[in-house]
């Protein structure tokens, strides 16, 4: 017996890729002993969010952050599309505005807001739970492959997404210097980059503490969109027209290809969409709506037609319409709070990513990442040390790269249709199957929403020779990780399960042999609870002994945000003093496995924490003579194995109440 002095191997008995299962239905699992009983006392349940100011406030601080700095550049960066060909003619900055209200219109309200916002997971957002939900109601298991397939494919764009954002907004902001000192151009890039390096070092701190002031920084800075554009728009109030769709169907057929081309920069008026399906589990519905409709929106209407009328009035003004758009004692102001708001914005993409990166080690397809709770009383509020330096060196190099937010508009463009590509697919299976609608309703609506995302996303394409690739590689690599680590993981299973002894021979054979039981207790993990994990046969037969409490504790991860209530935990008591635990947690939850034993000492289970000792076992992976894995895909998966997080820390279990047992295993 050693004492554990690094990571787990992957797939071990202790590890959430070995023991935590993705299960459907786990209570198929049950054997022939006498009882099983459900417990679920921790479980949260899904109350109602009530709409008040405080909710929106909130509300506007964390969610409408990236949408809500799109003023910034998106505007600017379609309609230097067209004047790159030739001079800008007032009913083309029409068009592009037209262009631009309609896709806040069709794509944030009517598709996330109005449609896509109703189908929550018990509660919460986000495609891995759209994918969840869609898996579940998939009437195929080749159906269910291909759908997990979408949503992996549309997480591994929003990490590309929450990379690229931070980098592009905090550029953006900071590129405002040029305009009341234009001496300071050589300054924007470092500046931007102490900016990036803060804002990623104070990850570990949470977002709780600084939370309060982000909503009524927010507040101002949607206030003052709303009002600058509002003051400019008096002056011209003829830009309203291009509040008629008529307009942007006149600059699509005028221009055409050119047309086509400044799709790519009208997306990024939409940027942050997803993120209000995301934090819908933080917020819940009503809030975002309220908040979206009755404020988010007109004030960004408000803004981007504001600048189109000071762009016909004054063309010189395309330079940066945004900082433009006030009067110059306010320019200084606003280049402060325009940084301070695309921090917010890059804070919540942040965010996002901590708690979409969880989610998916919980399922299985990343390896284990120490995760850190930053709010004891909110679960949701984490810190993940190694996916936040990754996200950190990313935008850093994103930034020294390419030097300027339109020149990283082309790399944002793809990350972002690609996931609104992905959440088309995911819905129109959902709604379809879960809501009923008809086929001919769901393909006919988010059909459309499909071939207008695709529209946006060919047209991003063309920018992948000038950027449009850091996204597909990004996704890519992510893909390709994610599959490799989830197909070792299950190769690793199904040795354990051919290398195990079935439960119920343990059982039969216990009263006839000659071991001696020691006093104390006994945690081993498994993976499979019908089997006996290696570490307690690597026990028996090296040291002989078995405590007089055993207890096999199974962790399963289920496809769905939190454990059902009632259901968190199954004891069965498979002989005397030997127990079989199965502990049950959702993807948005973290294990914590001796506060959940020590919970069922309510339930008369004889447990110690103190005095409880933890078996588990470190494989030593050497490829066999048929080897299931291709040798750079074996390397790669290696490779992850060496650098996971060790499962006493993933299980939060004391490290010194800790003994591992080395078993060597081919795949």
């Amino acid at each position: 017996m050693t004492q554990p002095t690094g990571p787990s191997a992957p797939g071990s008995p202790t590890t959430p890729d070995g023991a935590g299962h993705h299960a459907t239905a786990v209570d198929n699992r049950a054997t022939t002993a006498p009882k099983i009983t459900e417990y679920g006392a921790d479980q949260h349940e899904h109350a109602a969010n009530p709409v008040g100011f405080a909710a929106l406030l909130g509300v506007l601080g964390v969610v409408f952050g990236d949408i809500g700095t799109s003023p910034i550049y998106a505007l600017r960066s379609t309609i230097m599309v067209v004047s790159q060909h030739h001079r800008i003619e007032p009913w083309e900055v029409l068009g592009v505005l037209s262009l631009i209200i309609w896709s806040l219109l069709l794509i944030v309200t009517v598709k996330y807001v109005i449609l896509i916002m109703r189908a929550d997971h018990n509660g919460e957002g986000g495609i891995i739970s759209l994918m969840s939900l869609a898996q579940r109601v998939a009437p195929s298991n080749r159906l269910r492959i291909a759908l997990g397939m979408v949503g992996i494919g549309g997480a591994c764009l929003f990490f590309g997404d929450g990379m690229i954002t931070p980098a592009i907004s905090v550029l953006s902001a900071v590129e405002g210097l040029e305009v009341s000192f234009p001496a300071a151009r050589d300054l924007v890039i470092p500046i931007a980059l102490m900016v990036l390096v803060g804002l990623f070092s104070v990850q570990c701190y949470g977002t709780g503490k600084v939370g309060t002031v982000f909503g009524p920084i927010m507040l101002v800075w949607f206030s003052l969109l709303g009002i600058l554009g509002g003051l400019q728009i008096l002056h011209h109030p003829a830009v309203l027209l291009a509040i008629s769709p008529t307009y942007a169907v006149q600059f699509i057929v005028y221009h055409g290809w050119l047309s086509f081309i400044a799709l790519g920069s009208v997306v990024l008026s939409v940027t942050g969409a997803e993120a209000l399906y995301a934090d819908m589990g933080h917020f819940g519905r009503q809030p975002i709506r309220y908040a979206w409709l009755f404020c988010v929106l007109p004030c960004l209407a408000l803004n981007y037609l504001g600048q189109g009328a000071l762009i016909i009035a004054d063309p010189k003004a395309l330079a940066n319409p945004f900082f433009l758009l006030g009067p110059h004692w306010l320019q200084v102001p606003m280049i402060i709070l325009s940084t301070m708001a695309t921090v917010i914005a890059s804070q919540a993409g942040i965010s996002g990513g901590f708690s979409l990166c969880r989610q998916i080690i919980q399922l299985g397809y990343l390896p284990r990442m120490r995760v850190t709770h930053t709010n004891a009383e909110e679960e949701g509020q984490i810190y993940l040390p190694e996916f936040n330096r990754f996200l950190m060196v990313g935008a850093l190099l994103l930034v020294l790269a390419f030097r300027s937010s339109d020149a990283l508009a082309s790399a944002y463009g793809i990350a972002v249709t690609g996931t609104f590509m992905c959440t088309c697919v995911l819905a129109m299976v959902v709604f379809r199957r879960l809501y009923h609608w008809s086929r001919a309703a769901s393909i006919a609506t988010f059909g459309g929403f499909f071939l207008l995302d695709t529209t946006f996303f060919a047209s991003n394409a063309l920018k992948i020779p000038q950027g449009g690739w850091v996204p597909v590689l990004l996704g890519i690599v992510l893909t390709l990780m994610m599959t490799t680590w989830k197909k070792g993981r299950q190769l690793i299973m199904n040795r354990q399960k051919q290398d195990s002894m079935p439960m119920n021979s343990f059982l039969a054979r216990l009263p006839q042999s000659r071991i001696i039981r020691v006093p104390g207790t006994a945690v081993y993990m498994t993976g499979n609870p019908d089997f006996v994990p290696a570490c307690l046969l690597h026990n028996l037969k090296h040291n002989k002994v078995l405590h007089d409490h055993v207890l096999f504790v199974t962790v399963q991860t289920l496809d769905q945000p939190e454990a059902d209530h009632g259901h968190r935990v199954a004891l069965q008591e498979l002989a005397p003093d030997i127990y079989r635990i199965i502990l049950r947690y959702g993807f948005m939850e973290m294990p914590n496995l001796p506060r959940a034993l020590e919970d069922l000492k309510a339930s008369g289970l004889d447990f110690d924490a103190l005095q409880a000792s933890y078996f588990t076992s470190r494989e030593l992976l050497v490829r066999s003579s048929v080897p299931k894995l291709s040798r750079w895909r074996m390397s790669l998966f290696l490779f992850m194995a060496r650098n996971a997080t060790p499962a006493t820390e993933f299980f939060r279990i004391p490290p010194d109440r800790v003994v591992e047992l080395g078993v060597r295993l081919a795949i």
